[in-house]
């Protein structure tokens, strides 16, 4: 075991190698000390070395990428938000338009059906005030033929006589 290179590509792999070193080490009689390659466990301290900065800087890029995911998705979230917000004052501009345009559409009728009473009511007078005229005409008529006829009734009766 005196040319050791460590297996570890990460540090708790390093750490677990180190553990195991000594554990499987050689212990001294009547002490808690053990017998270490030096040489193996300046190997594995030193590869630990190694690894951390590599893993910090894993650890950042998958901490900035985090980052990045969360601002996409608060970008989108605003985004959609918006939307939303603009979609739903649309809504309601139609809503206010459609309740303006009825009621405006409700006024147009009420002046037409006001318009129509009115122009009803001013034909049906002329038409009263022309038959009143033409009774009158007819009235008028009927007395030169009435007149006529008892003109004609009275020459028939006196024969014929006298021509005017």
């Amino acid at each position: 075991m005196a040319d050791h290179a460590p297996k570890g590509e990460s540090l708790l792999a390093i750490m677990e190698e180190l553990t195991q070193l000594l554990t499987n080490a050689r212990g001294m009689p009547m002490s808690a000390s053990v017998l270490v390659n030096k040489a193996e466990a300046l190997d594995l301290l030193d590869a630990a070395r190694a690894v951390v900065p590599a893993q910090i800087a894993e650890a950042d890029e998958i901490v900035a990428g985090a980052r990045g995911v969360v601002e996409r998705a608060n970008q989108q979230a605003a985004a959609v938000l918006a939307n939303a917000e603009r979609r739903a004052r649309e809504l309601v501009e139609k809503e206010q338009l459609v309740v303006a345009a009825k009621e405006r559409a409700a006024e147009i009728i009420a002046e037409a059906e006001t318009e129509a009473r009115a122009l009803t009511d001013q034909a049906n007078d002329y038409c009263d005030r022309q038959l009143a005229q033409l009774e009158i005409e007819l009235g008028q008529v009927a007395k030169q033929v009435k007149a006529g006829r008892t003109v004609i009734r009275a020459r028939l009766m006196h024969g014929g006589e006298g021509g005017e």
